[in-house]
């Protein structure tokens, strides 16, 4: 699969294999992840409160899970002094939720596995299947083309249901 197919594109759909959505939008994994509160570094996080990436860390961050933002720009956000990359973390990580663009997803889930996280997951409509087999292969759970606030609240809603 080369980039052009698995870079962020509003115009063409995305279409993973059925054997890449069992292994990378896996219920299973899903709920595994997102079963305990945990550590949530957002990789791409802006400042700006109508951006995604802002919108996702708000809501977990509302729900108790600790957000490290990560974000060449220097500052702070959640009064949480930025880091510009995931070597600069001094802390476990649970998940890194990636608002990049896919070109930047490879030295992300390197960094990723460097720092011994325990997941990485792909915001909707963004996909790097190399990266994702190369987290897979090194023992991370892998999560691609889903929104993680989208999946965190439809389990909760089917937890309320029961």
């Amino acid at each position: 699969m080369n980039d052009s197919q698995n870079s962020v594109c509003s115009f063409l759909p995305l279409v993973l294999s059925p054997g890449q959505k069992e292994r990378f939008q896996n219920e299973k994994i899903i709920r595994r992840i997102l079963s305990k509160k945990g550590t949530i570094a957002v990789v791409g996080i802006s400042s700006d409160l109508r951006k995604p990436s802002r919108f996702v860390a708000d809501y977990f961050r509302e729900r108790g899970w600790k957000i490290i933002p990560v974000t060449p720009r220097a500052g702070t956000i959640f009064d949480v002094q930025t880091v510009p990359d995931l070597l600069s973390v001094n802390e476990p990580v649970d998940i890194v939720d990636i608002f990049r663009p896919t070109s930047e997803v490879a030295g992300i889930v390197d960094q990723a596995i460097k720092i011994g996280a325990k997941a990485v997951w792909m915001q909707l409509r963004l996909v790097d299947i190399n990266a994702a087999e190369k987290a897979y292969a090194a023992g991370l759970d892998v999560v691609a083309d889903r929104c993680l606030k989208v999946e965190h609240e439809r389990l909760e809603r089917s937890r309320d249901a029961m």
